[in-house]
C-alpha cells in the first residue's frame, strides 16, 4: 500500500538517515486515525487561534522567531493546559518530578 503524498518527505531515506544521524526517533501515527496524533493537532489549533492569527508578520524569520518566542515564554511556562491539571506543562513537570522523587524515597 502506498502512503498519501503528505507523508512521502517523512519517510524519504534521506530524511530518514538524517534522524538517525541526529538521535531523532521516527514515530508516524496510522493512516487515516486522527487519535493516533490527537495531541500534536490539538498544540496546532491552539497556536494558530491563540496566537498565529492575531499576529501579522512581515518575514518568515520574523514568524518563526515570535512563534517561537511566544512557545518558550508562555505556551510551555505560564499557559494552563487541562492535561496538565490547569497547570503550565513546566510546572506540570516539576511537579511529577518532585511526586517521584517523594515516591522513590
Amino acid at each position: 500500500m502506498r502512503r498519501p503524498v503528505e507523508f512521502a518527505e517523512y519517510t524519504a531515506a534521506e530524511y530518514t538517515k538524517a534522524c538517525r544521524r541526529l538521535g531523532i526517533l521516527q514515530s508516524m501515527g496510522r493512516v487515516g486515525c486522527a487519535l493516533d496524533n490527537a495531541a500534536a493537532e490539538a498544540f496546532n489549533s491552539t497556536i494558530k487561534v491563540e496566537y498565529i492569527h492575531r499576529q501579522r508578520f512581515h518575514t518568515r524569520a520574523e514568524a518563526r522567531l515570535k512563534i517561537v518566542t511566544w512557545i518558550v515564554g508562555f505556551y510551555n511556562t505560564r499557559r494552563r493546559h487541562s492535561a496538565c491539571d490547569g497547570m503550565s506543562p513546566i510546572d506540570y513537570e516539576h511537579f511529577v518530578a518532585e511526586a517521584r522523587r517523594a515516591q522513590a524515597a
